[in-house]
């Protein structure tokens, strides 16, 4: 199933009916009501949703955004934060998007978990991309500094862990009533929460949960592959059981993401071979893309891989 998140052209409009409007004109009438989004555009979204202009398969934490947070900021309240008003807070404004899921008629709610306080960006995953860009990741200094952010994460991590899986519990409950699944997404950082360990641990822990499931991320999953932290398709053969579907975008050597699919350089006849035809491809872009690059890409992916209704 193709479907089109929001994330892409949210920022250009002030009324969510006209936003809906311009995702409708590229062919897309399944949408991702996605982060960042304000209550000022909610009034034309659900206008557009009671005309039966689209439906809704998905909404991406935070929806709507919270209304102290003044850009668009997923990751503004974490549910592994050290302070716990924070994640009281990451609780409560997770609860209003559930909220809005079953009011939109949601399947699925995208869940970033949070991250290790500990390890800034810049100094390690920031740090590795940085020599990546200019040619390094073969040299000795490469792999001593990877080996040096494993064994960080390996030491800081858990306690980061363990709150997100907390305040995870928390949320099953809530999930239920809004007849949604818990989708966990697979993240860029390695700083991130979980890591791919960590979410082998959670959805074993969730395993008798219907409610919780693995969210794929192209995008941030290739970038990770290009840091040498995991093979693409060995990690899709591991996740391949707990998967709910996947935001779809390409990468373009070594870390931009969010590219319109086919203008980068993920294998997709090689991934997609781990999912299943009836789940969910997000279409998840970055404002940037141009519609007369994604007018044709949705074309030839409809040809290759949904007309039929086979992956390969």
């Amino acid at each position: 199933m193709l479907a089109f998140s929001t994330c892409w052209n949210n920022s250009r409009h002030t009324d969510g009916e006209e936003m809906i409007d311009e995702i409708l004109e590229l062919g897309f009438d399944t949408l991702e009501l996605s982060h960042g989004m304000t209550v000022a555009k909610l009034p034309g979204i659900k206008r557009a949703f009671a005309a039966n202009k689209f439906k809704c398969i998905g909404v991406h934490n935070y929806f709507p955004s919270p209304t102290e947070v003044m850009i668009d900021a997923p990751d503004a309240f974490e549910f592994s934060s050290d302070n716990k008003n924070e994640r009281d807070k990451a609780f409560r404004e997770t609860l209003k998007t559930l909220e809005m899921a079953h009011e939109f008629g949601a399947y699925y709610v995208v869940l970033h978990m949070g991250s290790v306080a500990t390890m800034p960006h810049k100094k390690w995953t920031g740090a590795l991309t940085k020599k990546l860009s200019t040619g390094e990741q073969l040299t000795g200094e490469y792999a001593d500094d990877k080996i040096e952010c494993v064994k960080r994460r390996e030491k800081h991590g858990p306690r980061y862990f363990d709150r997100a899986i907390d305040t995870l519990e928390r949320l099953i409950e809530p999930a239920k009533k809004a007849g949604v699944k818990l989708a966990i997404e697979s993240r860029s950082r390695y700083e991130d929460v979980p890591d791919e360990i960590e979410m082998i641990q959670l959805q074993d822990y969730f395993k008798d949960c219907p409610q919780i499931g693995y969210w794929h991320d192209f995008g941030h999953v290739g970038l990770k592959h290009n840091l040498g932290l995991l093979d693409h398709d060995q990690w899709l053969g591991k996740m391949a059981p707990h998967l709910i579907g996947a935001h779809l975008h390409d990468v373009r050597w070594p870390k931009r993401d969010h590219r319109v699919p086919f203008t980068g350089e993920l294998p997709y006849d090689d991934l997609l071979k781990h999912f299943k035809p009836e789940m969910p491809f997000t279409w998840e872009l970055s404002p940037t893309c141009k519609t007369e690059h994604i007018l044709p890409a949705a074309k030839l992916w409809r040809q290759k891989y949904h007309e039929t209704q086979k992956l390969p």
